[in-house]
C-alpha cells in the first residue's frame, strides 16, 4: 500500500505540469473564442506566454484591465473548474457615469456568454485610490497586458498605486506577470507615455521600488520590426491602423509592437 502511495504521489508530481500544459492548449484552442482574437495568437503567443509566467489551472488569478477581454477568453475557461480568476473592472457604484457606464459594457460581456465567464469575479479597479479587487495576501498571479502606458498616461500616480495593488494582493511567492510595447532605451519616453511605448527599465524599476522581485524576462512576444517610431504611436500599427490608410502596406509587413515580457515575484 505505501509502495503504491508513493507511485501515486510521483506520477501526480510529474503528470501536472503536463495537465497544466494540456489544459492551457485546450483553453486557447477552445470554441469559445472569438475568430477575430485567434488571428493575433501569432502576435500575442497565448500558450507561451502564460506558460512563461508559470500559470497552473488551480491558481486564483488576477486580469487587470482586461479590456475586451481578449485574455479573458482564454483564462476564464483555463481556471474555471479548480481556480479563480478575478478580472477587474471600474466601480458600479462609483459617482462617475463614464466609470459606471464601462463596468456595465464589461458585466453584459460577461453575461453573454456565460458558459464562459460565469465563474468569473469581477474586482474594483479605478487607479489610483480605488483599487478593491482582492484581499491582501490573497491570490497566486496577477497579469496585465499592454496597460501600463494607460496608467503613466493618467498622470496621477496610477502607475505606482496598481504596482502597490498588485504586491498587495499576491501571497508570498505570487508572481506578477507584464508585457507592455517596448520602447527602445536610446529613445526619450516622455511624462504621458504618449507614443504608447514604455522602456522595460521603467517597468523593472517601478516593480522594485514596491517591493518586487524581477526572476524572468522573455522575448516570447519580441517583434524586431518594431522599431517604435510611427506617426501616431503604436495605434499606427495593426490592429488599429490609426493612420489608416496611410502607409498600412508598411504597418502590416511590420505586424503588432515590440513587447518585453516580465516576471515578477513578490518575495
Amino acid at each position: 500500500m505505501k509502495r503504491f502511495a508513493l507511485v501515486s504521489a510521483l506520477m501526480v508530481s510529474i503528470c501536472s505540469p503536463a495537465f497544466a500544459d494540456d489544459a492551457l492548449k485546450a483553453a486557447i484552442n477552445g470554441a469559445q473564442r472569438t475568430p477575430e482574437n485567434i488571428t493575433r495568437d501569432v502576435y500575442r503567443h497565448p500558450d507561451e506566454t502564460l506558460r512563461f509566467f508559470g500559470i497552473r489551472p488551480d491558481m486564483k488569478v488576477v486580469e487587470l484591465a482586461p479590456g475586451a477581454g481578449w485574455y479573458t477568453e482564454i483564462l476564464a475557461p483555463y481556471l474555471r473548474n479548480d481556480g479563480l480568476m478575478i478580472a477587474t473592472a471600474s466601480d458600479p457604484a462609483s459617482d462617475n457615469e463614464q466609470s459606471k457606464r464601462g463596468y456595465q459594457r464589461f458585466k453584459q460581456r460577461l453575461d453573454a456568454r456565460p458558459a464562459v465567464f460565469d465563474k468569473v469575479t469581477i474586482g474594483v479597479f479605478e487607479p489610483p485610490r480605488n483599487i478593491h479587487f482582492a484581499a491582501n495576501n490573497s491570490v497566486d498571479m496577477v497579469l496585465t497586458f499592454r496597460n501600463i502606458h494607460n496608467w503613466i498616461a493618467n498622470s496621477n500616480g496610477s502607475v505606482k498605486a496598481v504596482f502597490q495593488s498588485a504586491f498587495d494582493a499576491l501571497k508570498p511567492g505570487g508572481v506578477f506577470g507584464i508585457v507592455e510595447h517596448r520602447l527602445p532605451e536610446n529613445k526619450e519616453q516622455d511624462d504621458r507615455a504618449s507614443s504608447g511605448y514604455v522602456h522595460e527599465t521603467y517597468v523593472v524599476q517601478m516593480a522594485q521600488s514596491v517591493g518586487f522581485k524581477l526572476v524572468g524576462k522573455s522575448e516570447i512576444n519580441a517583434n524586431p520590426k518594431d522599431h517604435a517610431d510611427h506617426e501616431g504611436g503604436v495605434w499606427a500599427l495593426p490592429p488599429t491602423y490609426a493612420n489608416k490608410d496611410n502607409n498600412k502596406a508598411a504597418y502590416q509587413a511590420i505586424g503588432e509592437s515590440d513587447r518585453m515580457t516580465l516576471k515578477f515575484i513578490k518575495p
